[in-house]
């Protein structure tokens, strides 16, 4: 595929799921007439046209609430750097490349993850930013030690983190 067709794809997927992490669902179960407005194709800027062109011919019989969240997934595209475009992108292309098993397991681990306290939600994010930032190498060594540990070395290793304590003097059990 052409660069410039596979980045307007990737930038049409990313207001896709960007759009889409709205809750644009409830929008589409009010009655008719419920207040519900939607965006005239004319109304979005010329860039939000590029980005979403795919959209164009069918515009106007998306429900209402699915054209708003697409307009500010498109927002969003549009006010993201070079670098961060390129970054959806890569993601974009890995999401595409993926099975629909691995698609349906990633979403599993996603639906727990916001199923999760906040302060759980900012200590993973934490330790994934620091598991990113290690050098290739090192986060190679790590990845190979999980991989070649045991069921009991991997709940050996989750109960000596410090949020499992916590659980533990609950009685709860691990979130997994």
């Amino acid at each position: 595929m052409p660069r410039r067709v596979t980045r307007l794809w990737c930038a049409a997927c990313a207001a896709v799921i960007l759009g889409s992490a709205v809750p644009a669902v409830a929008d589409d179960a009010a009655p008719p007439g419920a207040g519900r407005t939607g965006v005239p194709w004319q109304q979005l800027t010329p860039e939000q046209q590029r980005v979403l062109g795919e959209f164009h011919g069918r515009w106007d019989r998306l429900p209402p609430g699915q054209q708003q969240a697409l307009q500010r997934g498109a927002e969003r595209w549009e006010s993201m750097t070079p670098e961060q475009r390129e970054q959806l992108q890569q993601r974009t292309e890995h999401w595409r490349n993926l099975s629909p098993e691995q698609r349906e397991e990633f979403r599993e681990h996603a639906q727990r993850f916001r199923q999760l306290p906040p302060e759980e939600q900012a200590r993973l994010r934490e330790e994934f930013r620091r598991y990113r930032d290690m050098p290739p190498e090192q986060r190679e060594q790590a990845r190979k030690r999980w991989e070649e540990a045991s069921p009991e070395e991997r709940d050996a290793a989750r109960e000596t983190q410090p949020h499992n304590q916590d659980k533990r003097d609950r009685g709860e059990k691990k979130n997994r």
